[in-house]
């Protein structure tokens, strides 16, 4: 399975490395080229392709770059075209609000982080915006709200895709405590 990590300047670095042997990671951005994380780290991108292989993964990480290409058409316009050739899109955090910005998460259940709520959420009230979860997934879309949340997220796709003894073992191996529970957000203030 490709999964196609959509990069931008300012993304945060722990959301995007990781690996499992069935999955190959394509790093990219919107122009292909050199794009920095939030703490300078370059990464070399190519660009994104303009058609998504079958079975391919959208994944869109967060960072301060989401604040700035939440107001980019031309970049809105690449995700409304790009996500519906994806078999899924998995967003980090304020990954969220770009998608909400497509209107594709019209109707839908999604999250995002609580330290950024009013910002994500202000972006498009049609949205069924979830405070209290820690990851939504629906029609292949899945949405997580911090970084912890999409560590979970990632673990309920691979449990999703292959099983849960499968999202089990490569917790343990990580060294992870895997809260596999949506619906359990300790972070959530009701």
């Amino acid at each position: 399975m490709n999964i196609f990590i959509l990069l931008f300047n300012d993304f945060r670095k722990l959301d995007v490395f990781g690996e499992i042997p069935e999955f190959t990671l394509h790093y990219c951005s919107l122009t292909g080229g050199i794009i920095h994380s939030s703490h300078q780290v370059p990464v070399m991108t190519t660009m994104l392709p303009s058609v998504l292989p079958d079975s391919s993964v959208l994944f869109i990480p967060w960072g301060m770059g989401t604040r700035l290409l939440v107001n980019d058409k031309v970049f809105i316009r690449l995700l409304t075209q790009t996500i519906p050739q994806a078999s899924y899109c998995l967003t980090v955090c304020t990954g969220s609000a770009l998608i909400a910005k497509t209107g594709l998460l019209d109707g839908k259940k999604a999250t995002s982080n609580k330290k950024a709520w009013s910002w994500v959420t202000s972006i498009n009230s049609e949205v069924d915006w979830q405070h209290c979860a820690r990851w939504c997934v629906e029609d292949g879309l899945y949405t997580s709200s911090g970084v912890s949340a999409g560590i979970d997220m990632a673990l309920g796709f691979v449990a999703d895709l292959y099983g849960k003894e499968r999202a089990i073992l490569i917790a343990n191996l990580m060294e992870y405590v895997w809260n596999d529970d949506y619906d359990h957000d300790p972070f959530c203030k009701s």
